[in-house]
Protein backbone atom coordinates (compact mmCIF):
# COMPACT_ATOMS: atom_id res chain seq x y z
CA UNK A 1 0.00 0.00 0.00
CA UNK A 2 1.65 3.25 -1.37
CA UNK A 3 -0.80 5.59 0.24
CA UNK A 4 -1.55 6.09 4.46
CA UNK A 5 -3.85 3.80 5.75
CA UNK A 6 -7.01 5.50 7.01
CA UNK A 7 -9.24 3.58 9.03
CA UNK A 8 -12.51 3.76 10.49
CA UNK A 9 -13.81 2.88 14.43
CA UNK A 10 -17.20 2.15 14.49
CA UNK A 11 -18.60 2.20 17.81
CA UNK A 12 -21.58 2.60 19.98
CA UNK A 13 -20.40 4.49 23.05
CA UNK A 14 -16.87 5.98 23.93
CA UNK A 15 -15.95 3.45 27.02
CA UNK A 16 -12.96 3.38 28.53
CA UNK A 17 -11.68 0.42 25.56
CA UNK A 18 -12.73 2.99 22.85
CA UNK A 19 -9.87 5.67 24.50
CA UNK A 20 -7.46 3.02 24.97
CA UNK A 21 -8.04 2.83 21.24
CA UNK A 22 -8.47 6.28 19.93
CA UNK A 23 -4.89 7.38 22.31
CA UNK A 24 -3.11 4.20 20.09
CA UNK A 25 -4.00 5.68 17.14
CA UNK A 26 -3.00 8.84 18.29
CA UNK A 27 0.81 7.82 19.15
CA UNK A 28 0.94 5.65 15.81
CA UNK A 29 -0.50 9.15 13.90
CA UNK A 30 -2.69 6.93 12.27
CA UNK A 31 -5.35 8.97 9.92
CA UNK A 32 -8.70 7.32 11.12
CA UNK A 33 -12.49 8.64 11.65
CA UNK A 34 -14.77 8.34 14.68
CA UNK A 35 -18.02 6.16 13.24
CA UNK A 36 -20.95 6.64 15.91
CA UNK A 37 -23.10 3.40 15.14
CA UNK A 38 -26.44 5.67 15.89
CA UNK A 39 -25.23 8.16 12.94
CA UNK A 40 -23.93 6.34 10.19
CA UNK A 41 -25.90 4.96 7.74
CA UNK A 42 -25.45 3.24 4.39
CA UNK A 43 -26.69 3.58 0.65
CA UNK A 44 -26.51 0.17 -0.63
CA UNK A 45 -26.05 1.65 -4.25
CA UNK A 46 -23.23 3.99 -3.46
CA UNK A 47 -20.28 2.07 -1.12
CA UNK A 48 -17.79 5.03 -2.92
CA UNK A 49 -18.08 7.52 0.13
CA UNK A 50 -17.00 4.44 2.62
CA UNK A 51 -14.28 3.30 0.42
CA UNK A 52 -11.61 6.20 1.85
CA UNK A 53 -11.32 3.81 4.73
CA UNK A 54 -8.71 1.04 4.25
CA UNK A 55 -9.75 -0.88 7.31
CA UNK A 56 -12.96 -0.79 9.87
CA UNK A 57 -12.19 -1.86 13.76
CA UNK A 58 -15.67 -2.71 15.02
CA UNK A 59 -16.54 -2.11 18.44
CA UNK A 60 -20.76 -1.65 18.61
CA UNK A 61 -22.17 -2.79 21.61
CA UNK A 62 -25.14 -4.42 19.31
CA UNK A 63 -24.00 -7.82 17.87
CA UNK A 64 -26.80 -7.21 14.75
CA UNK A 65 -25.83 -3.64 14.08
CA UNK A 66 -21.90 -4.75 14.32
CA UNK A 67 -23.09 -8.06 12.48
CA UNK A 68 -24.80 -6.16 9.24
CA UNK A 69 -22.34 -3.13 9.08
CA UNK A 70 -19.49 -5.77 8.71
CA UNK A 71 -21.38 -7.39 5.69
CA UNK A 72 -21.81 -4.32 4.07
CA UNK A 73 -18.04 -3.65 3.99
CA UNK A 74 -16.77 -7.10 3.54
CA UNK A 75 -19.21 -7.19 0.33
CA UNK A 76 -17.55 -3.79 -0.59
CA UNK A 77 -13.92 -5.28 -0.03
CA UNK A 78 -13.64 -3.07 2.57
CA UNK A 79 -11.58 -5.32 5.19
CA UNK A 80 -12.85 -5.06 8.92
CA UNK A 81 -11.76 -6.40 12.49
CA UNK A 82 -13.29 -8.82 12.84
CA UNK A 83 -14.93 -10.12 9.69
CA UNK A 84 -18.76 -10.62 9.04
CA UNK A 85 -18.38 -14.48 9.07
CA UNK A 86 -16.20 -14.34 12.50
CA UNK A 87 -19.04 -11.65 14.42
CA UNK A 88 -21.91 -14.63 13.21
CA UNK A 89 -19.56 -17.37 14.48
CA UNK A 90 -18.83 -15.67 18.26
CA UNK A 91 -22.13 -13.73 18.45
CA UNK A 92 -24.27 -16.93 17.93
CA UNK A 93 -23.27 -19.94 20.95
CA UNK A 94 -24.58 -22.48 18.86
CA UNK A 95 -22.28 -21.29 15.40
CA UNK A 96 -19.54 -20.98 17.69
CA UNK A 97 -20.08 -24.07 19.71
CA UNK A 98 -20.58 -26.12 16.26
CA UNK A 99 -17.24 -24.64 14.68
CA UNK A 100 -15.72 -25.75 18.05
CA UNK A 101 -16.71 -29.33 18.27
CA UNK A 102 -15.91 -29.93 14.32
CA UNK A 103 -12.35 -29.07 15.12
CA UNK A 104 -12.24 -31.01 18.36
CA UNK A 105 -11.95 -28.10 20.72
CA UNK A 106 -12.99 -29.60 24.19
CA UNK A 107 -15.65 -27.64 25.21
CA UNK A 108 -18.94 -28.45 27.82
CA UNK A 109 -21.23 -30.84 26.56
CA UNK A 110 -24.14 -28.40 25.12
CA UNK A 111 -27.42 -29.34 23.04
CA UNK A 112 -30.14 -28.08 21.38
CA UNK A 113 -33.79 -28.05 20.94
CA UNK A 114 -36.18 -26.18 19.50
CA UNK A 115 -39.56 -26.88 21.66
CA UNK A 116 -40.23 -26.79 25.23
CA UNK A 117 -41.24 -30.67 25.37
CA UNK A 118 -37.94 -31.58 23.10
CA UNK A 119 -36.05 -29.27 25.74
CA UNK A 120 -36.80 -31.08 28.50
CA UNK A 121 -37.03 -34.49 27.69
CA UNK A 122 -32.99 -33.40 26.33
CA UNK A 123 -32.33 -32.09 29.81
CA UNK A 124 -33.74 -34.80 31.61
CA UNK A 125 -31.26 -36.84 29.45
CA UNK A 126 -28.36 -34.64 30.26
CA UNK A 127 -29.42 -34.73 33.86
CA UNK A 128 -29.56 -31.90 37.04
CA UNK A 129 -28.08 -28.64 36.92
CA UNK A 130 -27.94 -27.82 33.89
CA UNK A 131 -27.62 -24.46 32.07
CA UNK A 132 -29.85 -22.66 29.64
CA UNK A 133 -28.41 -20.17 27.56
CA UNK A 134 -30.06 -17.22 25.04
CA UNK A 135 -28.21 -18.63 21.75
CA UNK A 136 -27.69 -14.30 20.97
CA UNK A 137 -26.56 -12.45 24.54
CA UNK A 138 -23.39 -10.75 26.75
CA UNK A 139 -22.11 -9.99 30.01
CA UNK A 140 -23.84 -13.04 31.51
CA UNK A 141 -27.13 -12.09 30.79
CA UNK A 142 -30.35 -14.12 30.92
CA UNK A 143 -28.67 -17.33 32.08
CA UNK A 144 -30.16 -19.84 34.44
CA UNK A 145 -28.97 -22.72 36.01
CA UNK A 146 -31.72 -25.68 36.06
CA UNK A 147 -31.42 -27.53 39.59
CA UNK A 148 -34.44 -29.96 38.96
CA UNK A 149 -37.25 -30.35 36.65
CA UNK A 150 -39.41 -27.86 38.19
CA UNK A 151 -37.64 -25.08 37.67
CA UNK A 152 -36.54 -26.08 34.30
CA UNK A 153 -40.63 -26.57 33.58
CA UNK A 154 -41.01 -22.74 34.52
CA UNK A 155 -38.08 -21.42 32.37
CA UNK A 156 -38.73 -23.41 29.63
CA UNK A 157 -42.59 -22.23 29.67
CA UNK A 158 -40.53 -18.64 30.22
CA UNK A 159 -38.74 -18.41 27.41
CA UNK A 160 -41.09 -20.03 25.25
CA UNK A 161 -43.57 -17.01 26.09
CA UNK A 162 -41.45 -14.51 25.64
CA UNK A 163 -41.39 -15.75 21.54
CA UNK A 164 -38.40 -13.90 20.40
CA UNK A 165 -36.31 -16.00 17.70
CA UNK A 166 -33.31 -16.64 20.09
CA UNK A 167 -35.63 -17.30 22.80
CA UNK A 168 -37.65 -20.26 20.86
CA UNK A 169 -33.88 -21.96 20.19
CA UNK A 170 -32.65 -23.97 23.85
CA UNK A 171 -29.13 -23.70 23.90
CA UNK A 172 -28.63 -26.53 26.92
CA UNK A 173 -25.27 -27.06 28.48
CA UNK A 174 -23.67 -29.46 30.97
CA UNK A 175 -23.13 -27.26 34.13
CA UNK A 176 -19.10 -27.15 35.12
CA UNK A 177 -18.06 -26.49 38.55
CA UNK A 178 -15.47 -24.34 38.37
CA UNK A 179 -13.32 -23.44 41.67
CA UNK A 180 -14.39 -19.99 41.82
CA UNK A 181 -13.28 -18.91 38.76
CA UNK A 182 -13.06 -19.15 35.34
CA UNK A 183 -10.15 -17.94 32.71
CA UNK A 184 -10.04 -15.44 29.28
CA UNK A 185 -7.53 -15.43 26.94
CA UNK A 186 -7.23 -12.45 24.58
CA UNK A 187 -5.63 -14.06 21.25
CA UNK A 188 -4.75 -11.06 18.53
CA UNK A 189 -3.85 -12.86 14.83
CA UNK A 190 -1.61 -15.60 16.19
CA UNK A 191 -0.81 -14.95 19.79
CA UNK A 192 -1.82 -15.32 22.73
CA UNK A 193 -0.98 -11.48 24.94
CA UNK A 194 -2.35 -11.92 27.88
CA UNK A 195 -5.20 -13.59 30.38
CA UNK A 196 -7.09 -12.57 32.89
CA UNK A 197 -8.93 -15.05 36.02
CA UNK A 198 -12.58 -14.01 36.59
CA UNK A 199 -13.06 -14.83 40.11
CA UNK A 200 -16.53 -15.02 41.89
CA UNK A 201 -18.19 -17.18 44.48
CA UNK A 202 -21.37 -17.04 42.43
CA UNK A 203 -21.38 -19.42 39.46
CA UNK A 204 -21.81 -16.37 36.84
CA UNK A 205 -18.11 -15.38 36.74
CA UNK A 206 -18.16 -12.19 34.48
CA UNK A 207 -16.62 -9.30 35.22
CA UNK A 208 -19.80 -7.57 34.16
CA UNK A 209 -21.78 -9.22 37.29
CA UNK A 210 -19.26 -8.63 39.77
CA UNK A 211 -16.47 -10.94 39.07
CA UNK A 212 -13.19 -9.91 39.98
CA UNK A 213 -10.04 -9.65 38.15
CA UNK A 214 -6.35 -11.72 38.65
CA UNK A 215 -3.84 -11.74 36.18
CA UNK A 216 -3.48 -15.69 34.85
CA UNK A 217 -0.38 -17.22 33.40
CA UNK A 218 -0.52 -17.95 29.78
CA UNK A 219 0.44 -21.70 30.18
CA UNK A 220 1.43 -24.06 26.79
CA UNK A 221 -2.09 -25.69 27.67
CA UNK A 222 -3.88 -22.33 27.52
CA UNK A 223 -1.59 -20.84 24.96
CA UNK A 224 -2.71 -23.75 22.55
CA UNK A 225 -6.13 -24.52 23.30
CA UNK A 226 -7.22 -20.56 23.07
CA UNK A 227 -5.18 -20.32 19.30
CA UNK A 228 -6.91 -23.42 18.45
CA UNK A 229 -10.50 -22.31 18.98
CA UNK A 230 -9.68 -18.66 17.74
CA UNK A 231 -8.51 -20.95 14.33
CA UNK A 232 -11.71 -22.35 14.47
CA UNK A 233 -13.86 -19.43 14.31
CA UNK A 234 -11.76 -17.72 11.99
CA UNK A 235 -9.22 -16.18 13.30
CA UNK A 236 -8.83 -12.46 14.91
CA UNK A 237 -9.01 -10.38 17.63
CA UNK A 238 -10.65 -12.69 20.51
CA UNK A 239 -11.22 -13.28 23.84
CA UNK A 240 -11.34 -16.54 24.58
CA UNK A 241 -13.11 -18.16 28.17
CA UNK A 242 -11.64 -21.14 29.70
CA UNK A 243 -13.76 -22.98 31.71
CA UNK A 244 -11.13 -25.38 34.07
CA UNK A 245 -13.10 -28.84 34.46
CA UNK A 246 -11.81 -30.75 36.93
CA UNK A 247 -11.74 -33.90 35.45
CA UNK A 248 -11.27 -32.96 31.80
CA UNK A 249 -8.97 -30.01 32.31
CA UNK A 250 -9.29 -26.46 29.96
CA UNK A 251 -12.60 -26.51 28.33
CA UNK A 252 -13.40 -23.69 26.15
CA UNK A 253 -17.15 -21.90 27.18
CA UNK A 254 -17.30 -19.16 24.57
CA UNK A 255 -15.60 -16.75 22.29
CA UNK A 256 -15.78 -13.21 21.48
CA UNK A 257 -15.28 -11.00 19.47
CA UNK A 258 -15.93 -7.65 20.85
CA UNK A 259 -14.20 -8.02 23.90
CA UNK A 260 -13.93 -5.59 26.98
CA UNK A 261 -10.42 -5.16 28.30
CA UNK A 262 -10.74 -2.98 30.79
CA UNK A 263 -10.07 -4.86 33.45
CA UNK A 264 -7.53 -6.66 32.14
CA UNK A 265 -5.11 -3.71 30.65
CA UNK A 266 -4.62 -2.58 34.11
CA UNK A 267 -4.29 -6.14 35.76
CA UNK A 268 -1.39 -6.93 32.85
CA UNK A 269 0.58 -3.67 31.84
CA UNK A 270 0.01 -4.82 28.02
CA UNK A 271 -1.50 -2.08 25.64
CA UNK A 272 -4.31 -3.89 24.77
CA UNK A 273 -6.12 -1.48 22.75
CA UNK A 274 -2.35 -0.94 20.71
CA UNK A 275 -2.29 -4.53 19.98
CA UNK A 276 -5.39 -3.92 18.49
CA UNK A 277 -4.67 -1.18 16.25
CA UNK A 278 -1.67 -3.47 15.24
CA UNK A 279 -3.54 -5.59 13.93
CA UNK A 280 -5.96 -3.47 12.28
CA UNK A 281 -3.09 -1.64 10.39
CA UNK A 282 -1.97 -5.70 9.30
CA UNK A 283 -5.72 -6.41 8.09
CA UNK A 284 -5.54 -2.89 5.70
CA UNK A 285 -1.72 -3.45 4.57
CA UNK A 286 -2.80 -7.00 3.59
CA UNK A 287 -6.01 -5.70 1.59
CA UNK A 288 -3.96 -2.93 -0.10
CA UNK A 289 -1.13 -5.77 -1.45
CA UNK A 290 -3.37 -7.96 -2.66
CA UNK A 291 -5.53 -4.91 -4.42
CA UNK A 292 -2.29 -3.99 -5.72
CA UNK A 293 -1.19 -7.57 -6.90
Amino acid sequence: MSKRPRIGVLYSRVRVEEKWIFAALDRRGIDYERLDDRLVHFDLDNPEPWRQYDAVLERTISYTNGLYACRIFNIWGIPTVNTAAVAEACGDKLITTALLAQANVPQPNSRVAFTPESALETIETMGYPVVLKPVVGSWGRLLAKVNDRDSAEAILEHKSVLGSVQHSVFYIQEYIEKPGRDIRSVVVGDKVITALYRKSPHWITNTARGGEGELCPVTPELEELSLKAAQAVGGGVLAVDVIEDPKRGLLVNEVNHTMEFHTLQPLSGIDIGDAIVGYTLEAAVKMGVEAGA
